[in-house]
């Protein structure tokens, strides 16, 4: 979950590095550093907490060197001070690193017998130990550093930086992302193209296993045989660079904003303006030789999947296993023929989904992933990668990617639905033009914002929160929590309503928002009468509804929000946005830190 860079270039590497380490820092800001070589010296600087605070310190306390290595930290092992700060060093190396070392505490044990004590509580610190033995033993830094890797378990990706070496980064990646970027007389390495997409546009992503030489003219890689490979040299797009708040407060605010576009433009490549049939890239998917889906996601990915199930169900007739990856990899669950594997992850480098995926290959039929990053780890060992268009999205909690990823699984929904028989033509048409006008409601939705931050500063000063919906709305008021939770601090727990008679209902008194996401669907009236138990109890029902929904509900609701009615199928993706906006607007109604929650990275890349 952290970031790392690597920059062997013709200036001063260490505004460069931080530069970089500012789009990385959505995947941990506990702490950072960075480490450069000047002639003989290597030197390092580290602070805690946000990067601004490297940066006040590398003002007063300037690190010259040309080639350097940097790092944003989510803590694992060990509290975030100073001491625990990356890079680590230990005598003429230092290594930034990303993932978990889980034979740490063994070879600190054996580190120890020649003379190398750890000085903090990091796993990573024991990487640099290594490297120091083994230089210590007479090798070459290469060397040194592949005798390091070959020693350690679990996950990773390194960079490691030597005293004396301006011209050399040594890299490895296993289970971890890992990309080498190719510049002008420079290189760079970075956890993913978006730290370096200021640097060049050319990008080598290494493979599970690799290990990468590089200077600043050349790049060499070994596969986790000791094999010399060649890796593909990829142009990344233009807009990867583009992480500006484009004039908002927040990341947060923006992404949420951008939804018409993102969700349009995810439309219009699966579903190409003139025809009223879905097209799938790369010779596509056929449904008519699978019994079963088994989707695996985590976070809010998961919650998509959750709501992918009714569409796939209930459109195509075809049953659905929705999974957490965390558990799904340890239960080892029998993956019977013609079965579909669906994995979802917005950075496709999600350790566990990953992992999930690898448990699938050779079993499943097919392995489909719905990615956000077509070149990620999940996407290239897929079958079959569905890119969900959303663009780079820098808020830790995810938004447009949410919604770019229901879009792009109802869509799904439908071409399994069509290649089953289980819709007509008229129905299918039906739900293309409906999915075709969607960022108009979605737009109409966002006009909504003014009632949404006024209803949202009342939910500010609530302790407890509870999210009910019924059908296609559960699992969005599962999202609206998780939302809420991840970013105002707020406890907030989602039930099905029909489970509020259960158990939870006794968590109800007049201190309780409740709030019900109930559009006038086939539903809606059980809806109601849930909400009609709350109020007796003096709960504070906020209904969401279309206008018909509102006008049905009865007195005694105390808040609304008024959303556009569409089509039944799309009532998830359209009522993701007041979710994501009264959590937005109660988290800056009480002064949180929106885009970086505390605790909270973007990219989970350790279990």
């Amino acid at each position: 979950m952290c970031g790392i860079v690597g920059v062997l270039g013709e200036h001063e590497a260490a505004p460069i590095l931080v530069e970089a380490l500012k789009r990385l820092e959505y995947r941990g800001y506990d702490s950072a550093g960075i480490a450069t070589v000047n002639g003989a010296a290597l030197d390092r600087r580290r602070a805690v907490g946000k990067l601004v605070n490297l940066g006040d310190l590398l003002v007063h306390d300037p690190l010259p060197g040309k080639a350097g290595i940097g790092h944003t930290r989510w803590a694992t092992h060990g509290a975030p001070t100073v001491g625990n700060a990356h890079p680590h060093k230990a005598g003429p190396v230092a290594v930034v690193h990303n993932g978990i070392i889980e034979n740490y505490r063994d070879l600190r044990a054996e580190l120890a017998e020649h003379g190398l004590a750890a000085e903090t509580e990091t796993d990573t610190e024991t990487v640099a130990l290594l490297a120091q033995h083994f230089l210590q033993q007479g090798l070459p830094p290469v060397d040194a550093a592949f005798r390091a890797i070959d020693k350690l378990h679990g996950a990773f990706a390194l960079a490691f930086l030597f005293e004396g070496e301006e011209d050399l980064i040594v890299a490895a990646r296993k289970g971890s992302p890992l990309a080498v970027g190719h510049g002008d007389g420079e290189m760079y390495v970075g956890s993913d193209a978006i730290a370096l997409a200021p640097l060049t546009d050319r990008i080598t992503y290494l493979e599970e296993g690799d290990r990468a030489v590089v200077t600043r003219r050349s790049l060499e890689i070994r596969n986790d045989e000791g094999t010399r490979v060649e890796r593909a040299v990829r142009t990344i797009r233009a807009e990867a660079a583009r992480v500006d708040k484009a004039g908002f407060k927040h990341f947060m605010a923006k992404e949420i904003h951008e939804q018409p576009s993102t969700i349009a433009e995810a439309v219009r490549a699966y579903l190409p303006v003139g025809d009223d049939a879905v097209t799938l890239p790369d010779g596509g998917l056929d449904f008519t030789g699978i019994d079963r889906v088994v989707m695996v996601a985590c976070g809010t990915a998961y919650y998509a999947c959750l709501t992918a199930k009714y569409w796939f169900e209930q459109l195509a007739r075809l049953p659905v296993e929705v999974d957490i990856a965390s558990e799904f990899r340890y239960r080892e669950p029998p993956v019977a023929a013609r079965t579909l594997a669906l994995f979802v992850s917005q950075s496709g480098e999600t350790a566990d989904t990953l992992a999930a995926l690898r448990y699938c290959a050779g079993k499943a039929e097919r392995i489909v992933s719905v990615v956000n990053v077509p070149e990620s780890s999940i996407a290239r060992e897929s079958d079959l990668a569905l890119p969900i268009h959303a663009g780079v999205e820098i808020g830790v909690a995810s938004t447009k990617a949410f919604t770019c990823q229901l879009s792009v699984l109802l869509i799904l929904a439908l071409k399994a639905a069509t290649d089953r028989g289980a819709l007509t033509a008229d129905d299918l048409a039906d739900h293309i033009a409906a999915l075709r006008g969607l960022p108009a409601s979605i737009n109409a939705a966002l006009d909504q914002e003014p009632a949404m931050e006024s209803v949202a500063k009342r939910l500010a000063e609530a302790r407890d929160i509870l999210f009910l919906g019924r059908g296609l709305m559960y699992p969005l008021a599962l999202e609206g929590a998780l939302k809420l939770k991840e970013i105002s601090y707020i406890h907030a727990e989602a039930y099905a309503s029909g489970e509020l008679k259960h158990g939870p209902i006794a968590l109800i008194d007049n201190q309780v928002p409740v709030v019900v996401m109930a559009p006038r669907d086939e539903l809606f009236d059980k809806s109601v009468s849930n909400m009609q138990e709350v109020m007796a109890r003096e709960g504070k029902v906020l209904l969401i509804s279309d206008d018909k929904g509102i006008s049905e509900a009865g007195d005694g609701v105390w808040q609304t929000i008024r959303m556009p009615r569409v089509h039944d199928s799309l009532a998830p993706i359209l009522y993701a946005l007041p979710a994501q906006l009264l959590a937005y607007h109660t988290a800056v109604a009480k002064g949180t830190d929106v885009d970086q929650p505390r605790n909270l990275a973007k990219s989970v890349t350790v279990e």
